[in-house]
């Protein structure tokens, strides 16, 4: 091929792996030499001379008895950073990490495995924290999704939860609802702490007493849900609580299972919102009123940011994106009977 275009070997593999500045009339000679002799460029080889793998890696909360792809939160950001990944013609490899394991986020770069990596599930810990800053002190690009850290300027891609409960409060107020509770997730989440934010701002803008709200904490699955049902009923009963907020789609689904086994009915004795709008959100009796939050295009849009600034030393370096929410009204959350 060098002969046929009349360059040096070491010109045609740059041409082809697209290495170093090259003119314009060389490259044309090259690319035509390879086209005459249907050469196929090895992928391996094109990593290999541009010191990358093709990898963006994901790494994954390890959750005990959790099949992680069978929820609505996992599947649309996976769904969504694979499908950009591909489009920019890279792979995906996952690694599970569990949450008493040492982060060994660098390593994965060290040895050459990825060339960016997406965080989901991260903790506002002190391992993971130690984890980022060395991620970010060698330059390597990662994104959070769903967490962000304020005091550190590192890539992320969130929604709007804040404004999301502000709504969802309000709606309920709207339909006659007035001793409104929190069933939030852990803190070390930021989306928890924004959710908590947005409910005591809705309650202040109502002028509404947020001491008096009561606040409970899940971990975001249907059982956390299910196992608040017995305190949230006897609130309900003493008239000290008539609907309630919840942090997941899985946890509102668990405590409605929950309330209905004390005669409780969503919609009829209390109000109900959950926030992920999955598929199961229209599947409950009565269908739940949920917050829509778009995972699968923060998956999107991470991958594509993320990916743009791995491959071009030119990009704009740092992104911090908040998608918005939107509410979704269904049957938990009809008009309050007087």
């Amino acid at each position: 091929m060098a002969r046929l275009a009349g360059v040096s070997e070491a010109t045609v593999s740059r041409v082809l792996n697209g290495v170093g500045p090259i003119k314009e009339e060389t490259r044309q000679r090259v690319l035509e030499a390879a086209a005459a002799l249907h050469y196929v460029p090895s992928a391996i080889a094109q990593q290999f001379a541009r010191r990358r793998s093709g990898n963006l890696g994901i790494i994954l909360p390890l959750l005990p008895k959790v099949n992680l792809f069978a929820t609505h939160y996992f599947s649309e950001l996976l769904s969504g950073i694979g499908a950009t990944a591909k489009q920019e013609g890279y792979d995906l490899l996952l690694f599970f990490q569990g949450h008493d394991e040492p982060r060994h986020y660098d390593r994965l770069f060290q040895a050459q495995k990825i060339d960016a990596c997406i965080i989901l599930g991260a903790q506002d810990v002190p391992a993971e924290r130690e984890a980022l800053k060395e991620l970010h002190a060698a330059s390597r690009a990662f994104c959070l999704i769903s967490q962000r850290y304020e005091d550190e300027p590192y890539n992320t891609v969130d929604a709007d939860h804040a404004s999301g409960v502000r709504a969802a409060v309000k709606h309920l107020l709207e339909k006659g609802y007035e001793r409104i509770g929190l069933l939030n997730g852990p803190s070390v989440y930021s989306n928890s702490r924004d959710r908590l934010e947005g409910f005591r701002q809705a309650l202040a803008e109502q002028q509404l007493a947020a001491s008096d709200a009561p606040v409970l904490i899940g971990n975001y699955s249907r059982k956390s849900g299910y196992s608040h049902a017995d305190q949230v009923a006897m609130l309900i009963r003493k008239g000290e609580l008539d609907a309630i907020v919840a942090g997941s789609d899985r946890m509102a689904i668990g405590l409605l299972q929950g309330l209905k086994e004390h005669g409780l009915t969503a919609g009829i004795h209390y109000g109900l919102v959950g926030c992920d709008d999955s598929e199961g959100s229209r599947l409950t009796d009565p269908a739940l009123t949920s917050l829509t939050v778009p995972f699968y295009e923060a998956g999107s849009e991470a991958a594509a940011r993320l990916l743009t600034s791995a491959s071009d030393e030119e990009a704009e370096s740092g992104f911090q994106l908040k998608l918005p929410v939107q509410l979704v009204v269904r049957g938990s959350s009809a008009v309050r009977p007087l």
